[in-house]
Order: structure tokens, then sequence, then C-alpha cells
């Protein structure tokens, strides 16, 4: 039997249908690599979304809705969540230094907080657009020290980041914009799943589309 690899596996379920998120869970069950389930925004803000987070048992739990506002909203955000038992949350690393600093301190050992820095959507004129005057690299090694002086658990960032990252952030590396074969799903910074050289990779519509278990395997082969 082959070793699990020591990547691992972040499924995004971006979905409503509660029928739907129950078949990429029971589908995507293997021995081959570490799973866990990411639900955003679309998901949590669903009618039955929370409750059906709140039941399920023995999976890892990722909750994206990269928190952004004043500290004490994103606290209470925190504290309304804990019930949920969940292992991994978001908030953006642009939300400040003090709230980072007071979101990771509210959130106990059980939960890791995840600072997300800039989207893989966005390229270098987009951030110019924005506002901004760095380059999306350069902004990202900004975020990355924010995080490490923060004391967060874990950082997302592009994969044409993680190299540089990892020199100054010694924790767990998650990285979207994955792809399999050329399909990007609109993201403008991603790579071929197999190139990239992060902790967690965060897959969705390239293997929750069609058959997920058969995607999941072509996954763990482009990885070997």
């Amino acid at each position: 039997m082959k070793k699990r690899l020591k990547k691992k596996l972040f499924i995004a379920v971006d979905t409503t249908d509660l029928k739907k998120a129950k078949k990429i869970i029971a589908q995507s069950q293997t021995n081959k690599i570490k799973v866990g389930y990411k639900f955003g925004s679309i998901f949590m803000n669903s009618k039955k979304g929370r409750e059906f987070v709140s039941k399920l048992r023995n999976k890892i739990i990722f909750i994206d809705i990269k928190l952004c506002d004043t500290v004490q909203t994103m606290l209470s955000a925190v504290k309304a969540l804990k019930d949920l038992k969940i292992n991994y949350l978001t908030v953006h690393i642009s939300s400040g230094l003090t709230a980072l600093k007071a979101v990771k301190k509210v959130a106990g050992s059980r939960l890791s907080i995840v600072g997300v820095s800039t989207l893989t959507s966005l390229d270098n004129k987009d951030l110019k657009l924005i506002g901004y005057n760095r380059s999306v690299k350069n902004l990202v090694v900004h975020q990355a020290k924010l995080a490490k002086r923060a004391g967060l658990d874990a950082l997302v960032c592009s994969p044409f980041e993680v190299n540089i990252v990892r020199k100054i952030f010694k924790k767990e590396i998650i990285t979207p914009g994955v792809q399999m074969g050329k399909k990007n799903y609109g993201q403008k910074r991603s790579m071929e799943s197999k190139k990239i050289n992060s902790d967690w990779l965060v897959v969705g519509r390239a293997v929750t589309r069609g058959s997920v278990k058969r995607n999941i395997q072509k996954l763990i082969k482009s990885l070997n």
C-alpha cells in the first residue's frame, strides 16, 4: 500500500444544495491523502448551511468567510462560530494587526486562524486599480510578515508566492488557484497541482464537477 501523501487537500463545497454537499463529502473519502472541507460564504449564508456544518462529525472543517471588520465585530463573529467546533477560520490580513492579534487570542488553541493575503483572482493591474503601489509579490510578502507578527496559524497565498512566503511564515500554507490540466476557473494566479509546494491545496470545481471519486483519483495521481 502506498504511503499517504504529505500534501493535504481542502475540497471547496461551493453550493447551496445540501444533497450535492453530502455527495461531495461521501465520494471524496480516501486514505491516500488527508482531506478537509472548505465552506465559504455561499454555503454558510444559505438557509440550512450552518446547521449542516454543525452536524458534521470527524471531519476537518475550514470556514472561509474572510472576516474583515472592526475589532469588536470580528471578535463577536469568532465567538458566534465557536459552537460549530470548526478547525480553520479565515480572516483578511488587511483587517490590520490589532484585529488579527485579537482574533487569534479569542480563538483559543483548537481553532486555527488563517490569514488571507491577496486574492488569487487579482493581478498587478487589479492592485493598481484598487490603489496599491506594490506588486502582488511585494504585497504578499508584507502580508506574510503581518501574519507572523500576529501569531496566526496558517496563511493563504497563491501558488506563485509559496516559496517566498515560506522564508517568512513557518506555519501552514494553504493554496487556492489549483489547476488540474489547463482550466483555472477564473483565477489569475493559478498553477497545476503537481507544481505547488504548499501544505494544503484548495480545490473546488476541478474536483466537484462530474465524478468526485474519479477526479480525486486523478488529482492524487498527479501529485505522486
